[in-house]
């Protein structure tokens, strides 16, 4: 009698289920619906101000441009919004099991430890981009729709035509993706090593905060590269005259090596803890 031999459920099932069982969360829709949203009612409430914040970079073109608006929101979201936008799922999907008692039953099924984590971790991958992009993009279109696509002043006082304004604008937001990777396997790190769901998500937003005090402080110009908020402010470069992108490439190696040294970290944990005992 022949038997037919059961194939083991791979990377790919594992991503499907998490990715199902992310969807069938409330917090995940909310999340997604929000970065939509905040970013017009903060473009209409900013474009209805008549007096424009000045003391910002870009601050003071967002009634004259409609590409201003992007850059200073993009300055804001850097400081906060970004890792926790992140962390939300990163920083609970792995902890979440050990919050629920989970792991024996997951641990038991015939998915290695490493498709495991692999998946969960593409998941959380995905769905930063995911919403980073919807933040991104409607950030971007509302504040054409509002205010217009006008030229757009420079860091040097240079006038940017529109069609290089909104390529430069687009660049400047896909930079900052390299960061948001890096803060997203930070989460996936604590997420695993404290497994504690509430640490997991606040962790990477309190030290962002205490990386951009830090980046802020005299004397700490070799320290301040290899920080991740950094990579944040790289896209500055691309609207000064001339245009300068180093800090871009160091931002996306400093980026990378957070991404590395995180899930290194988070890997080897997650294979060698006893979940089972």
């Amino acid at each position: 009698m022949n038997h037919t031999p059961t194939r083991r459920p791979g990377i790919a099932a594992v991503m499907s289920f998490e990715t199902r069982k992310l969807l069938a969360q409330k917090r995940t829709p909310i999340t997604l619906v929000v970065a939509a949203v905040i970013p017009i009612i903060i473009a209409i409430v900013m474009n209805g101000q008549a007096r424009p914040p000045k003391d910002t970079l870009f601050g003071r073109f967002i009634h004259d441009s409609g590409w201003s608006m992007p850059l200073l929101l993009l300055g804001f979201a850097g400081q906060w919004l970004l890792p926790l936008l992140t962390s939300i799922v990163a920083g609970d999907i792995f902890a979440s099991e050990d919050q629920h008692g989970s792991w024996k039953t997951i641990l038991t099924r015939s998915t290695s430890r490493t498709q495991l984590f692999v998946g969960k971790t593409f998941v959380a991958l995905g769905f930063a981009l995911v919403a980073y992009v919807i933040l991104a993009t409607s950030t971007i279109v509302a504040s054409v729709v509002l205010i217009g696509h006008q030229p757009l002043v420079g860091l040097n006082g240079q006038v940017i035509a529109s069609h290089d304004a909104a390529r430069l604008v687009i660049e400047s937001w896909a930079s900052v993706a390299a960061p948001l990777l890096g803060f997203t396997c930070l989460a996936i790190a604590l997420s695993v090593l404290t497994r504690n769901v509430a640490v997991g998500i606040a962790a990477p937003v309190a030290l962002g905060l205490v990386m951009q005090l830090v980046g802020a402080l005299g004397g700490v110009e070799l320290i301040r590269p290899l920080l991740l908020t950094t990579p944040l402010e790289a896209w500055h470069g691309l609207f000064a005259d001339p245009a300068f992108s180093g800090p871009l490439v160091v931002g996306l190696v400093v980026s990378a090596v957070w991404c590395i040294v995180s899930i290194t970290i988070a890997f080897v944990v997650f294979r060698r803890r006893d979940y089972l005992g």
